[in-house]
């Protein structure tokens, strides 16, 4: 219980960071639920009723004639970045907070920008969002051991969990509240007067919104927090990371909502591939290939959402990023790790040629060598001059399959990668190294939506022809869990893994398909049983 009306608060919090929690801090959050709850729901009801309408109809997004007015006008542009925007050649992704150390290093690294992130990178459970919030508070307020002033630290760019998620311990009106509404609730009210004094924010990264009426309802509660905390309108500026195939269809849009508040678009690959699946996963026609083997951004679906996300954010003054490198680099061979750093350069030399304004990495000895890289092939600031004009891209361009097949190896993989990130979150890890890459809830969210779909439409092995079905599945499952349960060395290791692979045999068969595993995750009694213990 608070001293506040309305409000429960279910978690004690630790005694360092009930500082959060305090009563003035609760009332600001208590307030902003109470504002846009009802507009929240409202997201939701659109969704569905979006996705009902394209199931009945066997229809597929086009972009909408209703906006096409804000597509052809010319003349209105994005408000120009903060200086401290003005180059973000190089953020690191996937920082969870609660990672101190990992924040702690991220923070004194050479990076332009930290995506400090309780979305894809993190796990929710109450303690990690006392802690990354109470790291990030300590950050800002110059009390984190170890970190330079803020000022001076990578530009923090604050990613609050995406619409899909709740705060379970927060209830406003006998209500469990939305998740991004408690983490952005918090970080503004503790931080956003002192970020704005250091020139150096607030900056957020917005994920999964699906179109323009979400981008809408977040400049709403911008707007509403800017008046609350007296700040200049304008002050708050985010990035919309285009993770849904919807969203790429609302692009134009998605930016003109947010044209006082707009810090650019991001690309991904991963959530947006498996938004394919989500959203047609169904469709026979939407079997989507071997993710290892068939799918990357070259191929055109992903190559043209790059093109139009870029030739879109130029043509209106704005940042177009891309994604973020998962590469984990080896500390021992120093000859494979040339090689590596090499590779990686390439690909994203690739993304710097096709004109992006800047691109994530994960691993921290991966700033310097794309540092050098943005320095030979793009120095200046941004690469706003490259308006792409050359681009043609049609609701053809962006639905279109890759052609490939499903491949044993690439179901193994799909397999481990989703039992490992529901193991994880049993231990209260948002993200885990798997084969040389960090594989966090976008991979895990692809890696389970395939098997699914290749269940669901009796997908043929290229190797041998054989179908892939439910009991081919489980039998992989059994041949992983044996595998990897002799690299564990306690029982309870060994419970865990068993728990997990129970957990993903149901999501991969289950009839109706969850939108989020993060979402099915969060309410599954075994990872509210697991995470009351962590601290």
């Amino acid at each position: 219980m608070t001293s506040v009306p309305n409000v429960e608060l279910l978690g004690a919090p630790p005694q360092e960071e009930s500082a959060l929690l305090t009563p003035a801090a609760v009332q600001f959050v208590s307030e902003l639920v109470t504002t846009f709850e009802s507009r929240v729901d409202q997201i939701f009801l659109d969704r569905k009723l979006r996705k009902a309408k394209l199931d009945q109809s066997g229809g597929l997004p086009d972009f909408s004639s209703e906006t096409k007015h804000i597509r052809d006008d010319g003349d209105w542009q994005v408000s120009p970045v903060p200086c401290r925007l003005a180059n973000r050649h190089v953020d690191l992704g996937d920082v969870s907070p609660a990672n101190t150390q990992h924040f702690v290093a991220a923070l004194n690294s050479s990076a332009q920008g930290i995506q400090v992130d309780l979305d894809d990178g993190h796990c929710p459970s109450w303690p990690n969002q006392l802690k990354g919030l109470h790291n990030v508070y300590k950050a800002i307020h110059g009390t984190l051991e170890g970190v330079p002033p803020i000022a001076l630290a990578p530009v923090i760019m604050f990613r609050p969990r995406a619409w899909n998620m709740i705060e379970q311990n927060m209830l406003v009106n006998g209500r469990q509240i939305p998740g991004p509404l408690f983490d952005f609730g918090l970080f503004m009210f503790h931080n956003a007067k002192i970020l704005l004094e250091q020139e150096s924010g607030p900056f957020f990264y917005l994920p999964k919104l699906e179109g323009y009426k979400e981008a809408r309802l977040w400049n709403q509660i911008f707007d509403w927090a800017e008046e609350k905390l007296r700040l200049p309108l304008g002050s708050v500026r985010a990035v919309v990371l285009i993770e849904n195939i919807l969203a790429s269809f609302e692009m134009h849009e998605i930016l003109y909502e947010l044209r006082q508040h707009s810090a650019g678009l991001n690309c991904g690959v991963w959530d947006y591939s498996a938004s394919f699946i989500i959203n047609f996963g169904h469709r026979t026609d939407f079997i989507l290939p071997d993710r290892s083997k068939y799918v990357n951004m070259e191929r055109h679906f992903l190559k043209s959402y790059m093109d139009l996300t870029i030739k879109t954010c130029h043509s209106r003054g704005c940042h177009a990023t891309g994604g973020m490198s998962a590469i984990l680099l080896p500390t021992v061979d120093s000859t494979q790790r040339n090689a590596i750093v090499e590779k990686t350069c390439r690909s994203k030399r690739t993304e710097i040629e096709a004109g992006v304004d800047g691109f994530l990495v994960y691993d921290i000895g991966l700033i310097e060598p794309m540092h050098k890289l943005w320095q030979k092939h793009a120095p200046s600031d941004n690469q706003y001059s490259v308006k792409r004009s050359e681009v043609s891209v049609t609701a053809k361009d962006l639905l279109l399959v890759p052609s490939g097949g499903v491949t044993l190896e690439g179901l193994k993989h799909n397999i481990a990668v989703g039992i490992l990130f529901i193991e994880a979150w049993l231990r209260g890890k948002g993200h885990f190294p798997f084969k040389g890459a960090v594989e966090d809830s976008a991979t895990a969210e692809i890696s389970r939506s395939q098997v699914w779909q290749w269940i669901r439409h009796g997908a043929k092995l290229e190797d041998n022809g054989n179908t892939v079905t439910c009991t081919m599945v489980k039998e992989l499952v059994k041949e992983f869990q044996k595998q990897h349960s002799s690299n564990l060395t306690s029982d309870e290791e060994r419970r865990r893994l068993e728990k997990a692979s129970q957990i993903f045999e149901i999501v991969v068969i289950t009839r109706e398909f969850p939108a989020f595993i993060t979402t099915y995750l969060s309410s599954e009694s075994a990872f509210l049983d697991s995470v009351k213990h962590l601290t």
